[in-house]
């Protein structure tokens, strides 16, 4: 059984920092290609961050030069290091992977397996 377990979410003042952790088990980690979606109340979830299984990375624009995604493979975990962090980051972040390179890795309907999300509160 393929599990995502996210961690680290919590409340930060804008400017902060947090780590957010998604644990994998029950696949082979390094076949797969990982991604952070965000959802706000009332918007349609948008892709964050993206790494692929080859170690290739993408993010979106408005995580560019703020986000960091990274992954320990001896602990199966994939990582996303937010800094300075604006009020309209708030959001639930969810972890996904799938085996499969999606075509657009920003669609979250590319991805077989999801992390039930931790909330991320920035207060301005």
């Amino acid at each position: 059984e393929v599990q995502l377990v996210e961690s680290g979410g919590g409340s930060v003042q804008a400017g902060g920092s947090l780590r957010l952790s998604c644990k994998a088990s029950g696949i082979y980690w390094f076949e797969y290609c990982m991604a952070w979606f965000r959802q706000a109340p009332g918007n349609e979830r948008e892709g964050v961050a993206y790494l692929e299984s080859s170690g290739r990375t993408t993010y979106a624009d408005s995580a560019k030069g703020r986000f960091t995604i990274s992954q320990d493979n001896a602990k199966n975990t994939v990582y996303l290091q937010m800094n300075t962090l604006k009020a309209e980051d708030t959001a639930v972040f969810s972890c996904a992977a799938d085996l499969n390179t999606p075509a657009n890795w920003y669609s979250s309907y590319l991805y077989n397996y999801w992390g039930q999300g931790t909330q991320v509160t920035v207060s301005s």
